[in-house]
This record gives C-alpha cells, sequence and structure tokens, in this order.
C-alpha cells in the first residue's frame, strides 16, 4: 500500500513541478490550441492556450510507476500502451499546431496508428503474459471465455473506443483530466481487488491519478494549459489498457460512464442530423449543449465528475461478487 501512496504522490509532485517550466516553453515555441469558430463563443478568448501539456501527467504518472512499482510484464505493457497512444496523440498535436494543419492526422492515419498499438497490446497480454481471452461480466461474476480471434477483436475496438471517448470528452477546462483522476483511482481498487498478479499495476493507477490531478492545478477554468490530443489519447490508452489486464473491460460502460455519454451524444447527433436534418442538442459534444443552455464551464464540469463519480462506484459495486 505504501508504494502506492508514494506513486501517487510523486507523479502529483512531477506534474505540479513541470508545469511552471512546460507552459512557458510552449508557450514561447507558439504551440497554442486552435479553436473552433462554429463553438461556444466563450472558447475563442481560448485560442493560442499552449497544449501538449499532457506530457506532464505523462512524465508523472511513468516516473512514480516505474520508480516505486514492481517494473513486470504487466506493468510495462500498461505503461507502454499508455505512451504509444501519447505518441499518436503527440504527433497530431503537432500537426495541428506547428504545421499549421488544424484537422492533425488523418482520420484513417490516426485509426490506423491505434488499432496497430492495440493489436500488438492484446497479443502481448494473450500469448506472452498469460493473460487469456476471458473476462468478467458486470454484478454476477460470471467469466467469459471467447476464442483468441474474437477476444483480438473486441479488445482492440474497446482500445481504440475507449481513447478515442476521453478524447471527444476533453473539450473543458479540466473535465477529462478530473474525471481520469476519478477512474484511475477506482483502478487502483479493482486491482487490488483483483489479487496477484493483476494488482501490480495498481500502482501505476495510483500514479496516473496523481499525475492527472497535479495537471489539474493548471487546467481548471481559466486554464493555463490544454493536455492535447497528447494527453488524452494516452488516457484512454491507460484506461483501456487497465481494464484489459484486470480483465474488466465490460465494466468500462459504468467507469467510464461520462466518456460513453460524451461519445453517444456525439452519434446520436450525427445519425439526427443526416437522417432529418434535425440537430438533438443545441451543440455536441454534451458539454457544449448545456454551455449553449446557460451553465457555465465551470458547473458543467462539475456536475460532469458527479457523474463520472457515481458511475465509478457502480463499476466497483459490479464486482462484489467476484470469485
Amino acid at each position: 500500500m505504501k508504494e502506492i501512496l508514494y506513486a501517487f504522490g510523486a507523479a502529483l509532485v512531477v506534474a505540479l513541478l513541470i508545469g511552471p517550466i512546460l507552459i512557458p516553453v510552449l508557450y514561447k515555441w507558439k504551440f497554442g490550441q486552435f479553436v473552433r469558430s462554429d463553438g461556444p463563443k466563450r472558447h475563442l478568448r481560448k485560442a493560442g492556450t499552449p497544449t501538449m501539456g499532457g506530457l506532464m501527467f505523462l512524465a508523472g504518472a511513468v516516473a512514480g510507476a516505474l520508480f516505486f512499482g514492481e517494473k513486470t510484464g504487466r506493468v510495462l505493457l500498461v505503461v507502454g500502451t499508455t505512451l504509444a497512444f501519447g505518441v499518436i496523440g503527440f504527433i497530431d498535436d503537432y500537426i495541428k499546431v506547428v504545421l499549421k494543419r488544424p484537422l492533425g492526422l488523418r482520420a484513417r492515419e490516426k485509426l490506423a496508428g491505434q488499432f496497430g498499438v492495440a493489436i500488438l497490446a492484446t497479443l502481448i497480454a494473450v500469448f506472452a503474459l498469460g493473460r487469456g481471452t476471458d473476462f468478467i461480466v458486470p454484478f454476477t461474476g460470471d467469466k467469459l471465455a471467447p476464442g483468441p480471434v474474437f477476444y483480438l477483436f473486441f479488445s482492440a475496438l474497446v482500445m481504440v473506443g475507449t481513447a478515442n471517448a476521453v478524447n471527444i470528452t476533453d473539450g473543458l477546462d479540466g473535465l477529462a483530466a478530473g474525471s481520469m483522476a476519478i477512474s484511475a483511482s477506482v483502478f487502483v481498487l479493482i486491482s487490488l481487488m483483483m489479487g496477484e498478479p493483476v494488482n501490480e499495476v495498481a500502482v501505476f493507477a495510483a500514479a496516473l491519478a496523481g499525475g492527472c490531478l497535479g495537471f489539474l492545478r493548471y487546467n481548471v477554468h481559466p486554464a493555463k494549459v490544454f493536455m492535447g490530443d497528447t494527453g488524452s489519447l494516452a488516457l484512454g490508452g491507460a484506461l483501456a489498457s487497465l481494464a484489459m489486464i484486470t480483465r474488466t473491460e465490460l465494466f468500462l460502460p459504468f467507469i467510464g460512464i461520462l466518456y460513453v455519454t460524451e461519445t453517444l451524444s456525439v452519434i446520436i447527433q450525427v445519425i439526427s442530423f443526416k437522417l432529418t436534418g434535425k440537430r438533438v442538442f443545441r451543440m455536441s459534444p454534451l458539454h457544449h449543449h448545456f454551455e449553449l443552455a446557460g451553465w457555465s464551464e465551470r458547473k458543467v464540469v462539475r456536475v460532469f465528475w458527479l457523474i463520472s463519480l457515481g458511475g465509478a462506484l457502480t463499476g466497483v459495486l459490479g464486482l462484489y461478487n467476484i470469485g
């Protein structure tokens, strides 16, 4: 338990210390965020705010996990998957802010990289680390054990979907970082509840939570820095890989209820507009709908944090009778 606390504290401190160093550098290099003109008008003032700040909590999480945790195959796989998704996000951010291509990587390029990482991570977990292909059904304790081909497809889809869902959620100051601090903290509990050898990744989950909280010091409204795709894709990859290692992929709709809801709002909006020419929401993702309804940015973020907390606790309850 002390290693978990040390990793949490170390990641928190590292993120806090990196902020005053990294943010001025990002300003100097003009790594400023592009803001869509068709979004909420109050967001236009955020144009030019430095992005790629996800490097702060990534540095903290990796340092805390590797310094205080065991460097086992499971831990290294989760860390490596997180960083690989972060690299894809970094390339996307670089294209946006340095090469001045607002859309960044093309969708097919981004998805190809994400699926490549997800498939490789799953193959390593199943065949090199002995993870198998089973996963737990929430609230029953039952386990499903599909064949390797189905599980490979399922795991890759979950990982890519989770990464992009977190990316969609990252649209308000502090929203993604705060909700991920909650989700990562829950995976500390889940890892410990699952016992050996899965509990090895609890230290990384704690470090991830600490890094996100340290980053929030600079990311809450009004944000001094944004995490960018560098951070949001890495966080999604981290969350999905933690679920894969702990066999709790089916718990992600609860633990990540906020990310699921935000993504569904986009899907519903697109389908409705294409079929009927009408929009269900004032704007998607859902957090923008409430902004345009008159909620302050702080209110939206706090309410959504509570939703995230409720979903995360529901996910933990889903493990109550695990054998």
